[in-house]
């Protein structure tokens, strides 16, 4: 009996132990993995809070982790009116100190808790301050355009979540909670890193306790919380360097209505700024969106284009590597006569060396090269230059599939394709990484645009190395190719690239718009010449000629960009 007593008891244990197993597992669920998340919750669920940024989102920086998106802090009002003791009255004074009707304070307050729609200026948050009405302060607010932004095509803008359907779709992707109303990337870096600089939480906040009815707590007071770090936001970091950024914005501003500027470092590959025109504003997307033209969202850095002339540089590659030709080698120019295609220069330059045939850009010298050389070499060569590539280091970009080499050996293809028309398309990003391959003695280089992610407390979460070189052409070619680079600027097309004391290089490109008197006009090119810095290219749409039109645009960006920094 005795024993069976025992052994009822220690099964009533067993029993009792296995039905306590799933509570203390969900115990141990909710205090120890989940407890910092139920805290949170009650905490939201007894206080009051203003959440001090505009947009929470991680930041896009330039390389110096300088905001690109003129990122700032900018004082505002902040109320709280349920903790007013007489709204009215404090409506009424502060209208009086802002020079506003009080009915239209407390509208705003009828809001509820929040940021006041007014840019007080100095005396005025003064005046704020120094009354010290209950619910009412003066704070610091971050707001991503604070400033206007930079590389507006690079960095894209943001828009509101138009549908349920996208909604589910952006917690499926990203595994962050979102509402119906939230601002996503939609064009740009923004778009591309939405999962990476969505926040989980504000890092800046002001908060006040209340008990059940929404009475604030005595003694409690105010809680201003900020720099608290997001671990769900991460900032990207581009390879853009802020202060040649805007040397190209304002350059362009005076210069260019439609077109692209793109430079690049030539040590790395990085590209330290890239614009497009038209520009806008992410700030007033939509504004824009009412009045703009069809051209004004497109990144003209990475869109397709007929390089013109400047695919002579491909041709040029070619025939020297394969031995065609030397740099003194005898060609004649009947001008508007020449048999394959007609020269710019209507009455024919003549008797002419390959050198200046290049620095003069002379047609039907590089038609007659291309005949020598056949289509394949030609594809052969303009893939080793990297113009098959459109992926940049970063920014992944969906390919343009109207980009095919191959086309240079269909029937009929092969005069055009010499002089940069026909079926040869390239982007401002290629033909810059093209020049930079020059610069670097024939090694090419893949362009890079990011450099990681980093969270904000400034751990690194993920890097973006620099892509691996390749031998394009031999060293040997390339010092011939320098000097015809050279040669453009001192004595041909390009002599308004020039740069005094320190000097440049580099190739104009006229190509003709179907139904456009008009032309692209491009100059690619490196300065100093010597000992180059960066490569820059110039696309200006709708120009006289590369020369005339693009080359003094890039000589008056290089001259700036390679100026003594000044004290921004």
């Amino acid at each position: 009996m005795e024993f069976l007593r025992k052994k009822r008891i220690v099964q009533t244990f067993y029993l009792f132990l296995i039905l306590l197993i799933p509570i203390m597992a969900k115990l141990i669920d909710v205090q120890i993995y989940h407890g910092s998340e139920y805290a949170h919750k009650a905490l939201e669920q007894r206080s009051i809070k203003v959440v001090l940024e505009d947009i929470p989102r991680g930041d896009i920086l330039d390389r110096n982790l300088k905001s690109l998106t003129g990122s700032g802090l900018q004082n505002k009002i902040v109320v709280f009116p349920t903790i007013m003791d007489n709204p009215q009255q404090v409506a009424d004074q502060l209208a009086a100190v802002l020079k506003v009707s009080a009915s239209e304070v407390l509208k705003e307050f009828a809001n509820g808790s929040g940021i006041l729609p007014y840019n007080p200026n100095i005396e005025q948050i003064s005046t704020i301050t120094a009354q010290q009405w209950d619910g009412v302060m003066v704070l610091p607010v971050q707001y991503r355009y604070q400033r206007e932004p930079m590389a507006a095509h690079l960095i894209g803008h943001l828009g509101s979540i138009p549908s349920q359907e996208v909604l589910e779709q952006l917690a499926v992707e990203t595994n962050k909670s979102y509402q119906l109303g939230d601002l996503i990337g939609k064009m740009g870096l923004e778009k591309y890193y939405e999962t990476e600089l969505k926040s989980t939480k504000p890092e800046r906040l002001i908060r006040t306790f209340t008990d059940a009815a929404g009475t604030m707590l005595a003694g409690m007071g105010m809680k201003l919380e900020i720099n608290q770090p997001d671990p769900g936001r991460q900032h990207l970091v581009t390879t853009i360097d802020y202060n040649i950024q805007s040397t190209v914005e304002k350059v362009m501003d005076k210069h260019i209505q439609q077109g692209a500027v793109v430079v690049m470092d030539v040590n790395t590959g990085d590209v330290v700024a890239m614009a497009s025109r038209p520009n806008y504003n992410p700030a007033n997307v939509s504004n824009v969106l009412a009045t703009a033209s069809a051209d004004t969202f497109i990144d003209h850095c990475t869109s397709l284009y007929q390089p013109g002339s400047i695919f002579k540089l491909v041709v040029a590659a070619a025939a020297l590597e394969e031995g065609i030709v030397s740099l003194d080698s005898t060609f004649v120019c009947l001008g508007e006569h020449a048999e394959l295609v007609n020269c710019w220069h209507h009455s024919g330059h003549g008797p002419i060396t390959f050198d200046q045939a290049f620095a003069q850009s002379c047609n039907p010298v590089f038609a007659e090269l291309a005949l020598k050389l056949g289509p394949e070499k030609i594809i052969e060569y303009a893939k080793k230059l990297g113009l098959d590539k459109q992926i940049i280091i970063g920014y992944p970009i969906p390919p343009d599939r109207r980009q095919n080499l191959k086309l240079i050996a269909e029937p009929y293809n092969l005069v055009n394709s010499s002089i940069g028309q026909g079926p040869v398309l390239a982007t401002p990003m290629q033909l810059t990484a093209m020049m930079n391959c020059i610069v670097n003695d024939g090694a090419y280089i893949p362009p890079r645009v990011v450099i990681g992610l980093q969270q904000t407390d400034g751990t690194i979460t993920k890097r973006f190395a620099p892509g691996n070189s390749h031998r394009a052409i031999s060293p040997q070619t390339v010092v011939q190719i320098k000097q015809l680079l050279t040669l453009v600027v001192k004595d041909g097309v390009g002599k308004k690239a020039a740069i005094a004391d320190i000097g440049s290089a580099g190739k104009t490109g006229s190509a003709e718009v179907a139904g456009q008197q008009q032309v692209n006009a491009w100059f690619c090119g490196y300065a100093p010449v010597n000992n180059p810095r960066y490569v820059v290219t110039v696309l200006v749409e709708h120009g006289e000629s590369g020369g005339e039109t693009a080359a003094p645009v890039f000589k008056e960006i290089m001259e700036k960009t390679l100026a003594p920094a000044s004290v921004d």
